[in-house]
């Protein structure tokens, strides 16, 4: 079963259990991936709609942020109950000693030698990292990794 197919049957079992908070995020998120679909005139598969959730729980930690700032903490609880809903989603994560690994068999790969080439290195990341890891926390490792 593919993640769009299960998205698909996780709304339809949240409007079964009449959980409507569940049910307006996974219409959102069904939403961004037509909307996709729709203006590229492609069929999504995981690896896209991985990216589509990771920018979704991206947009709302950053809304979180400004909310809080704001004193918003009604909003603040929203957003946290969609990221929730959201990260189901996501494949598991990679945790900050294996981002460090990847990231040094990628400069390696890559060949890089300085700051400059942290073009090169953060494509090749993106290209076998996304979905699997943060890519603020890859950006991070990949500055560390070069400046050293």
């Amino acid at each position: 079963m593919s993640l769009k197919d299960r998205i698909t049957e996780d709304m339809k079992d949240a409007m079964r259990a009449r959980q409507a908070d569940r049910l307006s995020t996974i219409r959102m998120l069904l939403a961004a991936c037509k909307q996709r679909e729709v203006d590229e005139r492609i069929t999504l598969d995981d690896v896209a709609v991985i990216g589509i959730v990771d920018k979704l729980i991206k947009q709302r930690k950053d809304s979180i942020a400004a909310f809080a700032q704001a004193g918003r903490t009604d909003l603040v609880d929203k957003e946290t109950a969609e990221i929730a809903v959201l990260q189901a989603y996501l494949p598991q994560r990679l945790d900050a000693a294996q981002i460090t690994a990847e990231v040094a068999r990628l400069v390696a790969e890559v060949g890089a030698k300085g700051p400059g080439d942290m073009g090169k290195v953060m494509a090749a990341a993106k290209a076998q990292l996304a979905g699997k890891a943060d890519m603020a926390q890859v950006s991070s490792a990949v500055k560390a990794a070069l400046a050293g």
